[in-house]
């Protein structure tokens, strides 16, 4: 997938969904494993809730979890860190299998407010 410009950033919808996150990202040739919380997900990327800080750019690899079923599911994705806040870091996705993206998208579809009302 290619990296989206400012324009497209918002064309995923977004939705809040907390749930354990397990990233393993590249720093200067080192790997550095981080555990945190989501914020919000889309199929695009999520925001994890982290005192760690690391400069945009910086490549990962992400493991979600998500409980509730019978068996406990793992998506891993690779992304890349693209923003970092006084709460947290912003990571874009930039691969994952079929599987995952299908995931993903009934994640976000089953945790969209509907503001049709």
């Amino acid at each position: 997938m290619a990296v989206l410009n400012d324009d497209d950033r918002r064309k995923y919808s977004r939705v809040g969904f907390a749930t354990e996150i397990k990233i393993v990202l590249k720093v200067n040739e080192k790997q550095v494993k981080l555990e945190g919380h989501s914020k919000d997900l889309s199929q695009r990327g999520l925001f994890v809730s982290t005192d760690k800080r690391f400069a945009s750019g910086t490549l990962c690899f992400v493991k979600i979890y998500l409980a509730g079923g019978i068996e406990k599911i793992e998506l891993s994705i690779e992304g890349t860190v693209v923003r970092q806040t006084e709460i947290g870091i912003g990571i874009v996705f930039n691969s994952m299998d079929v599987d995952t993206y299908s995931h993903l998208k009934n994640i976000v579809y089953y945790n969209s407010v509907d503001d049709s009302d």
